[in-house]
């Protein structure tokens, strides 16, 4: 297993999506038309007021939920009902609350979980799951059950859950959310380590201007704004108009 696949070929997109359309069971337009264009290896922030599509975005890019219109790519393979299991194996996704992704008695065993149904051989598995638990500083807790972990501690197994699939793009849902300073300044150093494709649903302005140098601002179902994150960061009018409170960007590496 390797972290970096960053040097996959420059020409095929980390993620297209085009002409995204999606509706709740209830009719509720969520998304109107997104398009975006991820490369291998950016980190991208999605920003947006409450119910401006971020999660729900994340969560058509590997197929929980299923676009009534449009077309989703992820490295040069087409998301449809046959490219199901590939897609979800190229797309690592985190929810908010790592308690949705964490049920296995120990955290081995969850870390393990993935790469143990792709089929693959048990000493692989092991040698996966514990290279993903040192990846994220967690490999002293291999025997511990999940559910006796501090927060941080679970959004860091949650991560190497994912990554000892291989999955060279990271979608995460708030992951600073309800962290003490200390764990959340852990998880921005561990997600700026990583080199991955990384796209980040997220409130947290700081860590966008510390680690992603790119924002999508989602508002009504709609990217109302795609550029570098210095100036989205530093445009108080656009952060004011779409429910964002303005961060000063004194000391972050990216203003």
């Amino acid at each position: 297993m390797t972290l970096d696949v960053s040097e996959r070929t420059e020409s095929v997109a980390a993620l297209e999506v085009e002409g995204l359309e999606y509706a709740y069971p209830d009719g509720t337009q969520a998304l109107h038309g997104i398009n975006l264009r991820v490369e291998p290896g950016e980190k991208v922030a999605l920003v947006g007021p409450n119910g401006s599509g971020k999660s729900t975005l994340l969560l058509n890019l590997n197929g929980i939920y299923r676009a009534q219109r449009g077309d989703i790519t992820v490295f040069g393979e087409r998301l449809e009902e046959r490219t199901l299991g590939s897609i979800r194996a190229k797309v690592g996704l985190l929810f908010s609350n790592p308690d949705d992704q964490l049920f296995s008695p120990t955290v081995l065993e969850d870390v393990a979980y993935g790469p143990l149904h792709m089929g693959l051989p048990r000493d692989e598995v092991l040698a996966r799951a514990r290279e993903a638990l040192a990846a994220v500083g967690m490999q002293e807790f291999e025997s511990r059950a999940p559910h006796h972990l501090s927060l941080g501690q679970k959004k860091r197994v949650a991560i190497a859950s994912v990554l000892s699939m291989g999955t060279p793009l990271l979608a995460l849902d708030e992951p600073t959310a309800n962290l003490d300073p200390r764990s959340r300044r852990e998880l921005i150093e561990l997600l700026d380590r990583l080199r991955l494709t990384i796209i980040v649903a997220t409130h947290d302005l700081a860590l966008v201007g510390d680690i992603l140098p790119r924002t999508v601002v989602l508002d009504g179902g709609r990217v109302v704004a795609d550029r570098p994150s210095r100036d989205v960061l530093t445009d108080s009018a656009l952060l004011f108009e779409h429910g964002l409170e303005p961060l000063s960007m004194h000391g972050h590496p990216h203003a």
